[in-house]
């Protein structure tokens, strides 16, 4: 007998139906973006490396305030010069050059009280340390700049550089596939006539999935029989991950789950007690994640991203797989049936957050997806979302 889950319940068991498996490979970083780092980096080249200026002006001893000091020799980025200052004498410096030690201060140009092409007058207010970047300051030797399971972007890919580092270790990407069901359905390239439907599903899932991070491969919509079904899950076994859409039904023509199982599917959960939705299920294949989503295309969709992605995070393994939740002012009242956990669609702007279409709309649609940008996941025993009141949003 299928057993139906709570949302929280749905949530926790799918992240946890496939651990990573901890495969690694080793890639350039201009082949990174986007990655999961597979191991710990620490920082291996002192960050700056050396004191240096962080302003054009001039190198001085802060003892020697308030004097006017004659200009020794400039000091241009990539030199670097022995201590070589007598009394009362400064460096002309320029922006990320080498500080000599035998000066702790530097004063910008437009910070001295004059200057010409020999002496400089400096002031008697300058902080001693002034416009000085100490060697290590922002990260020191051996530090530990990122920890495994974190997902590359572009400033990660910044600190990296500045270590020289060129080759990282990453867990190596997860095979998806996905297919949806139902011979009524044509593809986009197909001519459907008006007793024939498109399959949105397929183009739906992939892209969200592409927007995640994940590749995936589009195998085909498969005939409602239960034959076919069979051989085409056996095939399907060389994948991490298995999405199907639609199927999955009590209908007389809904094959998917008996196919799955003369597959030794072993299923989680088959039902979530959460509308749009109720008919999701997931389960394993051996080492294959099965994800099986409602047919209706905002149902298949909302729940992709509410169950699947979290998944897929960590098989991937994602140390932060959880959905980021904002706090937003609700702009209207609308009301949700109690008993059940509802999925409700709005767009959160400037930190309010509005209702699409009052809360009226069917699973089948898909204009409220293209109107919304946020979701809220209700409790259970809400029947009103009160105007004003402070609510948590998942954005999208």
């Amino acid at each position: 007998m299928s057993k139906i889950v709570s949302f929280c319940e749905a949530l926790e068991k799918s992240k946890n139906l496939i651990k990573n498996k901890n495969t690694k490979e080793y890639i350039s970083l201009f082949d990174a973006l986007g990655r999961v780092l597979a191991e710990p980096i620490k920082c291996e080249k002192n960050l700056p490396s050396f004191n240096n200026s962080a302003m054009d002006g001039f190198a001085f001893k802060h003892s020697d305030s308030g004097k006017k000091l004659k200009i020794s020799q400039t000091i241009f980025a990539g030199m670097s010069i022995k201590p070589s200052l007598h009394v009362d004498e400064c460096y002309k410096i320029m922006t990320g050059a080498k500080v000599p030690s035998d000066v702790d201060t530097i004063v910008p140009f437009e910070n001295t009280i004059s200057y010409d092409d020999s002496f400089v007058e400096v002031g008697d207010d300058i902080k001693k340390g002034n416009a000085l970047r100490l060697k290590g300051e922002e990260q020191k030797l051996g530090s530990q700049l990122f920890d495994k399971g974190i997902k590359l972007n572009s400033s990660h890919i910044a600190m990296l550089s500045s270590q020289g580092i060129n080759t990282i270790a990453v867990y190596k990407k997860i095979s998806i596939a996905i297919f949806s069901t139902g011979d009524e359905l044509k593809e986009p390239w197909e001519k459907a006539n008006e007793d024939e439907i498109y399959n949105v599903n397929s183009s739906a899932l992939l892209a969200l999935l592409h927007e995640h991070g994940f590749d995936a491969d589009y195998c085909g919509v498969i005939p409602d029989n239960l034959e076919e079904s069979k051989a085409y899950f056996k095939s399907m076994k060389r994948y991490d991950c298995l999405v199907t859409t639609g199927g999955i039904s009590v209908g007389e023509a809904d094959f998917v789950e008996e196919a799955l199982k003369a597959n030794d599917f072993q299923e989680s959960f088959h039902g979530i007690n959460i509308k749009p939705g109720r008919p999701t299920m997931m389960g394993t294949m051996g080492e294959t994640l099965v994800a099986s989503m409602p047919g209706n295309p905002l149902a298949a969709y909302i729940n992709a991203f509410l169950f699947l992605i979290p998944a897929l995070k960590s098989m991937q393994g994602l140390k932060e797989t959880d959905h980021d939740k904002v706090l937003a002012k609700n702009s209207s009242e609308f009301k949700v049936k109690s008993g059940r956990v509802n999925i409700v669609l709005g767009s959160l702007k400037s930190g309010e957050f509005t209702v699409c279409q009052n809360n009226r709309y069917g699973s089948g649609m898909i204009t409220p997806i293209l109107n919304s940008n946020a979701i809220l996941v209700t409790t259970e025993d809400e029947s009103i979302v009160e105007k004003d009141s402070i609510i948590k949003v998942i954005t999208f």
